[in-house]
């Protein structure tokens, strides 16, 4: 069986860009653990559940159908409920309102159930803030991507500009530091990197010097058995 990988870390730390890329190059499936709590944050703004509300937020998890699939071009695409949520998943209300919705154990609970499940015959790449510590403990290979907070705002507002959204470098700035705060002290599997999870700074690095590490790592730990 192929082995799982997970790859942490704070928001804007590029982990997104490169599991994706690293799945690309390995031929395995890669799962967004953050899209699927975005979907779900989205889908409960459109319904006008109040995210405050930790036991309805549980039963619209346990209700919804949220899946990932990769399109003719290998897009991934998220769907909630049949719908093609993957447009509204960087907006800027479902990204102030995620780590609020992710924190409710109860959700988490129900999303790392779907997490594992779909992890459980191996060869999948999953990234987000817990799943070396959390999700899948028992992984293989696991990596803990970050960056200054400087260069993972720049890297936001870049992304949000090329959604056709509008922003202020010094506004996310402030939106990232909350969210760090939020995701690595909240009470239920925190934000933190895993003991065994090799740390790289992409603060000054490119997507393929990044690749480079992490292939070198997969070489010396699995002896090209990946």
């Amino acid at each position: 069986m192929k082995p799982n990988i997970a790859i942490d870390g704070p928001a804007g730390a590029g982990k997104s860009t490169i599991a994706k890329k690293l799945a690309e190059k390995l031929g395995y499936l890669y799962i967004d653990t953050g899209a699927m709590y975005r979907a779900l944050t989205y889908c409960a703004l459109k319904k006008g559940v109040n995210i405050n509300d930790q036991e309805k937020l549980t039963d619209l998890a346990k209700r919804v159908d949220i899946f990932l699939s990769a399109n003719e071009d290998g897009q991934l695409k998220v769907y909630c409920d049949g719908e093609d949520v993957t447009p509204h998943l960087r907006d800027p209300k479902v990204s102030q309102c995620v780590s609020r919705v992710a924190e409710v154990p109860g959700v988490r609970h129900r999303m790392v159930e779907l997490q594992r499940k779909m992890a459980s015959a191996g060869g999948v790449i999953m990234d987000g803030r817990d799943i070396g510590t959390y999700v899948l403990p028992e992984a293989q290979l696991k990596f803990f991507i970050t960056a200054d907070l400087g260069e993972r705002a720049r890297r936001r507002l870049k992304d949000l500009e090329k959604q056709g959204y509008e922003g202020d470098l010094e506004e996310v700035k402030k939106e990232i530091a909350m969210r760090d705060d939020k995701d690595s002290t909240r009470a239920f599997a925190p934000l933190k990197k895993a003991e065994d999870a090799v740390l790289i700074d992409t603060t000054d690095l490119t997507v393929d010097q990044v690749l480079q590490l992490i292939f070198k790592v997969i070489r010396e730990r699995v002896k090209n058995d990946v």
